[in-house]
């Protein structure tokens, strides 16, 4: 299916078994997939917005006022990211159980609370505890990604998932822009003293972060059928079609149109399911993946213990793990501390000067991140195999390691040499997140197990037995791995202070080393239905 600048704003064809959406209408926010995809984004990025609001103003205006020391500023960036660890671990299951929509909401309306009470901070410790609960807002990732692949079918997903965590991600380069900007504007233009003024800054994000919240709750749906408490119902009927299908495509000559039909008649409005890409028009033979694609829809239930286990402790799991871990977690420490570093480096740049540049590490996300889900997806549309997803994975991850490596060593003097590294690095590790998010919605396991199938004749018997599956499991353990590596990433810089080059390079050999301990691994697991 090629992209035709229309299906940005027109209603998108819908696979008929799943109500997925085949296309991304990004420009219609009448639409309901439209509205989805465009209240994902703007809420996960005023949440990262708040979530790193702090980091801007902290390395001359809340230190002054404050009289912070380097270490209390590294110990309040960690404790921020470990209740976003703690948040990303729980959201998970949260989304599988009440939907990602509202869990979302929630944690919106609950970052919001310490965001407006951002003026009460009067010392360290109240810093420390006050963005503590500030790093609910990290968590919004969880739903946010959950949300976006409910609505979106696996031609799309990926890039559907990238452009939403991209665009959101890029809050981190607007929060390093925008509020040394009205720090500046409150206190130059409206004449507030610096200790009055950074605390009113806080106002802004607060408003927007409620102002998303509601909009979610009041103007956008659980799933694209309906209340996710209906669920059970949805279910049962997905089983219906999915079984009908596959007895359909068990015939050596069904016509496509006779398919289709028969998919669609409980719903004349669904539009014709297209063929697997690639695959010619003219052949009619059933094969092996036309079968393995029949049973491979996602179906959603309530988590169990047992499935929840197989999911997590699986190694295509721990790949992710520790693909995001390195990727996100880098991206997380750099933000941390990027505009210091420049203010150390480049004295003359000054607090705003400092974050203006910083700035663009955060807003290359909006182009970057979906760039590599886009390029992921191809792949996988053009080789038809998962391992090429995992290899990109790999490949962009060493890149950024290799970035690293040399912006440390060589710590760069020259503002047009730093600038340009630091733009090299932010294309291979945001590229690197968007393309681990395009794999994720692939890997998720059986709650009560795969079965491992050798022939089609396998999956007609094995398909009445198939479970449900838990995706917001796998996508709140795979986050919260990147919320984990920039905590320990960030323990590496609380203990080199002020030495930013020596905590980049000894990174950047972490990343190298984790990668290649899990390159070897598959992409799904063995005998996983739908995945090659």
């Amino acid at each position: 299916m090629g992209f035709r600048v229309s299906s940005l704003w027109k209603a998108p064809e819908v696979n008929p078994v799943n109500h997925k959406a085949r296309l991304i209408p990004g420009l219609n926010p009448l639409n309901p997939y439209g509205r989805v995809f465009f209240i994902s984004w703007i809420g996960f990025m005023v949440a990262f917005w708040s979530w790193y609001a702090f980091p801007p103003l902290l390395s001359v205006s809340i230190k002054e006022d404050l009289t912070l020391s380097q270490a209390e500023i590294a110990n309040s960036n960690m404790l921020a990211l470990t209740v976003t660890l703690i948040v990303r671990i729980t959201a998970g299951s949260a989304c599988d159980m009440f939907g990602p929509r509202w869990t979302f909401a929630v944690l919106l309306l609950l970052g919001a609370l310490p965001t407006g009470l951002a003026g009460a901070v009067h010392d360290a410790a109240g810093l420390t505890i006050l963005r503590s609960f500030i790093g609910i807002l990290g968590g919004t990732f969880i739903p946010c990604q959950v949300w976006t692949t409910g609505f979106f079918d696996k031609n799309v997903v990926g890039t559907a998932n990238a452009l939403t965590a991209g665009l959101g991600n890029a809050g981190s380069g607007i929060t390093y822009f925008a509020m040394p900007a009205i720090y500046d504007s409150l206190k130059y233009d409206r004449g507030l003293e610096s200790r009055v003024a950074w605390r009113v800054a806080f106002v802004v994000p607060f408003v927007l972060i409620v102002a998303a919240a509601l909009v979610m709750i009041f103007a956008c749906p659980d799933s694209p059928t309906g209340k996710w408490s209906a669920r059970r119902r949805m279910l049962d009927q997905q089983f219906a079609k999915r079984d009908a299908f596959i007895t359909t495509v068990k015939q050596p000559k069904v016509e496509a149109s006779e398919m289709a039909t028969y998919a669609t008649s409980e719903d004349k409005t669904d539009r014709v399911l297209r063929r697997t890409p690639g695959r010619r028009q003219d052949d009619h033979q059933t094969n092996d993946q036309d079968l393995l694609e029949a049973a491979s829809w996602e179906l959603v239930e309530k988590p169990t213990v047992e499935g929840s286990s197989s999911a997590v402790f699986s190694l295509p799991t721990l790949t992710l793990i520790v693909v995001y871990f390195s990727s996100f977690g880098a991206e997380l420490a750099v933000n941390s501390f990027l505009g210091a570093y420049y203010l150390k480096n480049f004295p003359q740049l000054g607090q705003t000067g400092a974050g203006n540049w910083a700035s663009m590490f955060g807003l290359f996300n909006a182009v970057l991140r979906p760039i590599g889900g886009m390029i992921s997806d191809a792949l996988y549309r053009s080789t038809g195999s998962l391992w090429g997803k995992k290899m990109l994975i790999h490949g962009l991850n060493f890149g950024m390691a290799a970035f690293l490596l040399v912006i440390g060593l060589l710590d760069p003097q020259s503002k047009a040499l730093m600038f340009g590294l630091v733009f090299g690095l932010s294309f291979f590790l945001e590229a690197s997140n968007g393309a681990c998010f395009s794999l994720v919605p692939h890997v998720s396991p059986s709650s009560n197990g795969e079965p491992i199938l050798d022939s089609p004749g396998d999956l007609i018997k094995q398909s009445a037995h198939t479970s449900t599956v838990s995706p917001g499991i796998i996508t709140g353990v795979t986050g919260a791995s990147g919320t984990l590596g920039g905590i320990l990433f960030l323990l590496v810089v609380r203990y080199n202070l002020d030495d930013y080059a020596k905590s980049i390079w000894i990174i950047g050999v972490i990343c190298i080393a984790l990668n290649l301990a899990v390159i070897w691994i598959r992409p799904i697991p063995k005998g996983q239905l739908g995945g090659r």
